[in-house]
């Protein structure tokens, strides 16, 4: 352990794929501190070795996989890992999350996280065993699928199910499309910002880590336990939470259907009728569901389902999310449960971000009605509202970057641009070059806001809620004092059993901590911690090219319904208002974009400070 820090293991794998030399690292007790793990501990090593003007193709350009502190105790929810890397549909920072067994096991063997640079001559994949880990071929594993990955892979090393976590790319990270994902144990998927991309411009297809048979040591073990305890008796009791331990994030959607943040067909209306029958509520009596639960989670959220009625029956894959169900039903109108499951999991099969998948299906399909795409654009598909099997045709296109998906496969804010004309009107997107979460956030501003400015081609504060929320200073208030997910994402552990993804509370995830490693940490500290990360990686993004000028969104996302709840509100009336007080209560220059210097000081970041400052000095010069 790192000067003996309870909760890590204190060493960080790291892994150079040109030379295939394989070391390790002890970060220093005050950088674990000050950055925790996960998010916080990626964007660190992010920042000071990925110089401004490295692509995210490039083989110095890193990716990191972390645990965090949390990582691999009985906690619920601390089998996730975090990812940080460059992104390609920013070309800036990228950090993103996913649950299952990878961040427990990477613990188990001795590992806080793993950093990858160069790029391999030939493919490869690393496994990762207790102590140490070694560069495997992977030429027999090229072209398969991510569930094949690891079917293919346990085999290799004759592990069975849970002796050994595997998570790796489809063919769409082989072929680098810009939204590839990294997917692992069943359907968990690290996804936003083309981390998959990524990873296979490194002809890395896989990484294999060993469930190994060590501990976490933990400070306070007997306050940890009536803590974490604690902590899934309150979630069943909550209002949102208790649903969610229950019936999975699935029952927001007849919900979110009510109140105007159910995107239905690529935004074009707020209008979907059959909204209920896409709760867990409705089809878990109707589908052959079996528990699969993430490390150490008590609750229902996850499960393998099979269909049992309609032209899907049979399709056995894992259970959406809310935002998947989202993706392949309202979002391209068509209402059929088991055609939305099968969509889900061709998508998750070939390694692709569902969110910008639903909405680059939901463009192309308004783009073909509106007469933008003819069927010989799309080589032969009738891409009509609610066409699945041309949907499913499509997939595999833009995975093989084929035809039309050679276009489709850079994303929807570039595939507008190519295609050019009214696409630029249909398109919904950031023009920093990612899509949104799988909500109409027309009805939130927030996740606008937050979508626009965050540093990861994701959000970074999450759908916090708000007294007004077409209010621009309240709606800013919110966005910029929400910086919390940033440090859960850096224990790293699940947002619905720390019950997190609602609330700015982490005084019971402080506690916890603190059981953990034995250090007095404090709140203030974690919003610190916060505030640093989403500073550090908004540095990080200037240096290579991404400002201020970027942060808005298209024509699409920033228009005002047509119908339902919140028919004719725009942000866009509202929108440099609303920018000029994000940026003043979140210590930034509103013209430049830059952190001022009383912020960066105040966060510990003296040397983005200097960077900042040197680069505004050559620009002057």
């Amino acid at each position: 352990m790192s000067g003996g820090v309870m909760g890590f293991t204190g060493k960080v794998l790291r892994v150079d794929l040109s030379s295939k030399r394989i070391t390790e690292e002890t970060p220093e007790e005050t950088t674990l501190r000050k950055y925790l793990g996960g998010t916080g501990l990626g964007s660190y090593y992010l920042y000071n070795e990925v110089a401004p003007g490295v692509g995210w193709d490039h083989p110095d350009n890193r990716l990191i996989l972390a645990s965090g502190p949390l990582g691999g105790t009985r906690m619920a929810g601390a089998g996730a890992y975090s990812v940080v890397t460059k992104g390609p549909l920013t070309d800036g920072g990228a950090s993103t999350q996913a649950n299952g067994y990878f961040g427990a096991y990477l613990k188990f063997c001795g590992f806080d996280a793993v950093i990858f640079q160069g790029q391999a001559r030939k493919w490869v994949y690393l496994h990762i065993y207790p102590g140490g880990a070694e560069l495997r071929d992977a030429a027999h594993l090229m072209g398969k699928d991510t569930w094949q990955n690891e079917e293919a892979i346990k085999a290799e090393l004759g592990k069975e199910k849970r002796e050994l976590s595997v998570v790796g790319i489809g063919p769409a990270g082989e072929n680098r499309i810009k939204f590839a994902a990294i997917v692992g144990d069943e359907g968990h998927v690290a996804a936003h910002n083309g981390v998959g991309a990524v990873m296979g411009s490194k002809r890395l297809k896989a990484v294999a880590v060993a469930r190994g048979r060590a501990s976490v040591p933990i400070s306070d073990k007997e306050r940890f336990s009536v803590l974490t305890k604690k902590l899934i008796g309150d979630v069943k009791r909550h209002d949102t939470y208790g649903m969610i331990y229950k019936w999975g994030n699935s029952f927001l959607y007849p919900r979110y259907a009510l109140t105007g943040v159910l995107p239905v067909k690529n935004m074009a209306t707020n209008i979907f009728p059959d909204a209920e029958k896409f709760s867990r509520e409705q089809y878990g009596s109707k589908c052959e569901m079996k528990w699969n639960p993430c490390w150490a989670c008590p609750m229902r959220h996850c499960h393998i389902m099979k269909i049992n009625e309609g032209p899907y029956a049979g399709y056995v894959g894992e259970e959406p999310e809310y935002e998947c169900w989202a993706a392949f039903s309202s979002m391209i109108g068509q209402s059929d449960l088991g055609a939305a499951f099968m969509l889900n999991d061709v998508t998750d099969r070939l390694g692709m971000d569902g969110n910008e998948t639903g909405w680059l299906l939901g463009f192309t399909m308004e783009c073909y009605e509106s007469g933008v795409l003819t069927k010989k654009d799309t080589d032969g598909l009738e891409m009509n509202w609610g066409n699945v099997e041309a949907a499913r045709a499509l997939l595999h296109k833009v995975a093989r970057r084929e035809g039309i998906g050679s276009i489709l496969a850079e994303g929807v804010k570039r595939a507008a641009e190519s295609i050019g004309g009214k696409a630029l009107e249909i398109g919904a997107y950031i023009k920093k070059g990612h899509a949104p979460r799988g909500h109409d956030h027309r009805a939130r501003w927030t996740e606008i806001l937050d979508t626009a400015t965050s540093g990861t081609g994701t959000i970074e504060t999450g759908p916090l809620p708000v007294a007004d929320p077409f209010n621009p200073e309240a709606v800013a208030a919110v966005v910029a004092g929400g910086k919390s997910r940033q440090f859960v994402d850096s224990l790293v552990t699940c947002m619905f059993p720390t019950m997190t993804m609602t609330d700015n509370k982490v005084d019971h995830l402080v506690e916890i901590l603190n059981a953990a490693t034995g250090w007095d940490f404090t709140e203030e500290e974690a919003w610190q911690v916060g505030q640093r990360i989403a500073n550090l990686l908004r540095v990080f993004n200037l240096r290579h090219g991404i400002g201020p000028e970027v942060e808005e969104p298209s024509i699409r996302y920033g228009s005002a319904p047509v119908d339902g709840p919140i028919k004719g509100k725009s942000i866009m009336p509202a929108w440099q208002a609303l920018l000029d007080e994000y940026y003043r209560l979140m210590g930034w220059d509103r013209s430049t974009g830059y952190p001022l210097p009383d912020t960066l000081k105040g966060l510990g970041l003296d040397g983005p400070l200097a960077d900042l400052q040197a680069m505004e000095a050559g620009q002057k010069g």
